[in-house]
């Protein structure tokens, strides 16, 4: 077989750095992100060995075109079977190596340019499918609290629901995280980003979670410990999702008997909406409720939480109003500077 021609060994020494440092430690991002990206590079190079003939030895920036990675999208959708969410997920994490791979080798700067380019596959909205308090009442009550599976289990969904964190943000929590002994009880997640935020709990869920700490941590728990564990070979890893979406569809199931409000296929995101939900139910603002949320935009709030109109301007206005308090007041700048009496940063 002939040897792999310079492009490729760049390419290839690239793939690797993206993956192994600058994805995770120089941008920060999180293991299933890094896991992602990993994924639609593995699936873009199987597309081109298995699609389009091409080796080692024959690789080159060529392959990272528009034409190709169009071809490359209809064969995720057509052969694999890919839904169109899943499409353009791949195509985002194509497109974050072939922007790095530009800024690491000039002479494929263009290849970035032009897979930007590309549209998105259209996906058809799904709107999330809410639940009533009585529904998460219901479910509630249903595990078996006589039994340690089931204590945790419901320290589990109440931690969910009291946080309306996303399912991984409360899976990784660990020991250290947990602010409970305070009057004022919270926790901190770490969300998209790796930023974190601080939720604060109502007693009855700090309760819940300062029994599961001293029944499943004990007295003198490990801080790096997680929350929420199963035991693999005689160690503490880290809950799956797939373990939780199995046990709440469980639970859903029976609850369902009592409360047919509970959804048939119940997952944890539904019960992140329902509290967002009940939030706004209860009188509390979409720009607070954003920020609980972990969304950098307050659009996808308003989208998520399907907001009326009303509540879209009341919202703005609130949003407005903290930019303007935020703004520095202009004649405390040099008067000299254009920048200072626009508020904005000079320019260096």
């Amino acid at each position: 077989m002939r040897k792999a021609n310079s492009e490729a060994l760049a390419i290839a020494k690239r793939i690797h750095s993206f993956l192994t440092v600058y994805t995770p430690s120089l941008q920060g991002q999180s293991a299933n992100t890094v896991r992602s990206h990993e994924t639609a590079i593995s699936l873009f190079l199987g597309f081109l060995e298995s699609d389009q003939n091409v080796t080692p030895a024959t690789l080159c920036s060529i392959f990272f075109n528009r034409d190709m990675i169009e071809k490359w999208l209809l064969w995720l959708r057509d052969v694999r079977g890919c839904a169109p969410q899943t499409c353009n997920v791949r195509l985002a994490s194509l497109r974050a190596f072939l922007r790095y791979l530009g800024d690491t080798e000039v002479s494929m700067l263009h290849i970035s340019h032009n897979a930007s380019a590309i549209p998105l596959m259209k996906v058809a909205k799904k709107k999330v499918e809410g639940m009533s308090k009585e529904a998460v009442k219901a479910l509630m009550e249903t595990p078996d609290t006589s039994t340690p599976t089931g204590r945790r289990d419901l320290a589990l969904i109440v931690a969910i629901y009291a946080t309306a964190a996303r399912l991984d943000e409360i899976l990784s929590l660990k020991i250290k995280h947990l602010h409970l002994i305070s009057k004022e009880a919270y926790v901190t997640v770490v969300g998209k980003g790796n930023k974190t935020r601080s939720l604060f709990l109502l007693p009855k869920a700090a309760a819940h979670l300062r029994r599961h700490l001293i029944e499943f941590h004990g007295d003198a728990p490990d801080n790096e410990s997680y929350v929420f564990y199963s035991r693999i070979d005689g160690k503490k890893s880290k809950l799956s999702q797939a373990a939780v979406s199995k046990r709440l569809r469980i639970y859903a199931e029976v609850a369902r008997e009592h409360c047919h409000e509970v959804p048939v296929a119940l997952h944890a995101h539904q019960l992140r909406h329902a509290k967002a939900s009940h939030w706004l139910e209860d009188g509390m603002n979409i720009v607070q409720i954003s920020f609980l949320l972990g969304h950098e935009n307050l659009e996808t709030t308003m989208v998520y939480l399907d907001v009326s109109i009303e509540q879209k301007s009341l919202a703005l206005g609130k949003l407005e109003d903290a930019h303007i308090k935020a703004m520095p007041k202009k004649w405390k700048g040099s008067p000299d500077s254009l920048s200072s009496y626009c508020g904005v940063k000079p320019l260096r």
